[in-house]
């Protein structure tokens, strides 16, 4: 008997540690996703020119690097800006050239939105009101995510339309998913790191929004 009092203090305060890892991801999630719409803003303002996307990734790899060696310090928050600034810069020109030579790209970037941050909250509702354990899926997003991501290279580099729009699909799915895994490990205690469970997050978002983009424009252009 003596052991039940600490066995609901226990309980308790890993209740409590998830919830405050889950509040602050989400307050974090919610100041870079508005710091990547000011950065986008600000390119499509300045009407910067679509950047490499070889130096993209480049730049991309090397800020991640950062943020992942600097995750349980005070750094890691300046280097998630910096992440996540950067990409938000890059998306700026990108919906710029959607808005300019498509005659219905404001709806294209609308919808694509619309339907990302209605996948993201409808999911991230979903995992933590049927507090499923969806751990079981983190073997099949690395792969689907690794080998998409390579067919997106070679896409990219022989220049073959109907594989990016492959590659698009799988993402928009895998990323769906990626959603659900994170939500739900941080609130069954497996992610204890707001910054790198915020980190997931983010890339899931911005991900789904950049091949929904790509899959609504090219369908937009068909008709």
């Amino acid at each position: 008997m003596a052991s039940y009092p600490s066995t609901v203090a226990s309980t308790r305060g890993s209740a409590l540690a998830t919830n405050k890892v889950l509040r602050n991801t989400y307050l974090l999630l919610a100041a870079t996703l508005g710091f990547s719409a000011l950065t986008a803003g600000a390119a499509m303002m300045l009407n910067v020119a679509p950047l490499n996307p070889w130096i993209t990734l480049i730049v991309y790899f090397g800020l991640l690097f950062g943020v992942s060696k600097t995750e349980n310090s005070s750094m890691g928050l300046l280097f998630i800006f910096l992440l996540t600034g950067f990409l938000g810069f890059t998306l700026g020109p990108i919906v710029n050239v959607y808005l300019k030579f498509l005659p219905n790209g404001a709806q294209v970037v609308t919808t694509a939105l619309g339907i990302t941050a209605a996948t993201f909250v409808g999911l991230s509702a979903y995992a933590i009101k049927s507090e499923k354990d969806f751990s079981f899926m983190g073997g099949f997003l690395t792969v689907g995510i690794i080998g998409a991501f390579l067919l997106g290279l070679v896409a990219m580099i022989f220049q073959l339309s109907t594989l990016s729009l492959v590659v698009s699909g799988v993402f928009v799915v895998a990323m769906a998913g990626l959603m659900l895994y994170q939500t739900s490990a941080i609130i069954h205690g497996g992610e204890t790191n707001y910054i790198r469970a915020t980190l997931t997050l983010y890339v899931s978002i911005y991900n789904m929004f950049m091949s929904l983009l790509h899959l609504l424009g090219a369908a937009s252009s068909d008709d």
